[in-house]
């Protein structure tokens, strides 16, 4: 599917496919956070975005978005004016998905992710889907 080109994909249903399961994923992560399991909402909050920019990219591009999961750098593939703070921000949304995934690191991350931590990238998690969607 990779290699068709842009004419051979239906850009819109692509698109689509990427912001319905954002969304569901969105849900998925509010859910987890109330079932207090702090680091897989986080997560979920990581795919999330990810998915919300792979399909601005989609769109921008007209061809299937890059099987990559930096959150920065799928930014800068949208060619996305990022303020330092955004920046800073997608980068730690980024080491969510390396955290929650890869033994070595679960257990710090599992012990970062109090209620608080949580609570405070969740709140920035919103705030980037919501400055995402704007760009549709």
């Amino acid at each position: 599917m990779a290699n068709q080109e842009p004419n051979d994909i239906d850009i819109e249903r692509i698109k689509n496919h990427w912001i319905e399961t954002s969304n569901d994923d969105f849900r998925t992560m509010n859910k987890l956070f109330k079932s207090k399991t702090y680091n897989w909402a986080l997560f979920i909050g990581h795919i999330s975005v990810e998915k919300l920019l792979k399909a601005l990219y989609v769109k921008l591009h007209g061809r299937h978005a890059p099987t990559i999961h930096n959150l920065y750098r799928l930014a800068e593939l949208c060619e996305m004016e990022l303020t330092d703070e955004y920046s800073d921000w997608l980068d730690t949304i980024t080491s969510f998905n390396i955290n929650a995934r890869y033994d070595d690191y679960k257990k710090e991350f599992y012990n970062l992710c109090t209620r608080e931590y949580t609570e405070l990238w969740i709140a920035r998690i919103k705030e980037l889907r919501k400055w995402i969607k704007k760009m549709f």
